[in-house]
């Protein structure tokens, strides 16, 4: 029994279908395709309307989406921190006296 010959081994490493296998491989791995089951109907409503509202595709803005969620979209992220006023506090007696006010219970309506 004699083995199969490769496509490179019978006409070098320009045959037909080995160039078009080198190309499939790389449209597959540079546009890898996804399929997605089971979006919750608020979600493809909110990517709809957002797609609708910038003029792009669903596809991408799902993308988008995606990147900002798995942390690798390159856009930071608005945060606040509040560590510009963290430690700041200064003891205010008029604010500690309608503080405490807030906590008196009016024995009239819990009885």
């Amino acid at each position: 029994m004699r083995k199969a010959a490769w496509p490179h081994n019978r006409q070098g490493p320009h045959h037909p279908a080995l160039v078009l296998a080198f190309y499939a491989y790389i449209a597959y791995s540079i546009c890898m395709q996804y399929t997605i089951r089971k979006v919750p109907n608020s979600l493809d409503a909110a990517l709809r309307r957002r797609a609708h509202e910038q003029g792009k595709s669903l596809n991408e803005v799902a993308i988008e989406a995606l990147a900002r969620g798995a942390g690798v979209s390159g856009e930071r992220c608005r945060q606040r921190d509040l560590g510009d006023i963290a430690g700041t506090w200064h003891s205010d007696r008029a604010f500690e006296r309608a503080r405490a006010a807030q906590d008196t219970v009016d024995k009239e309506l819990w009885q």
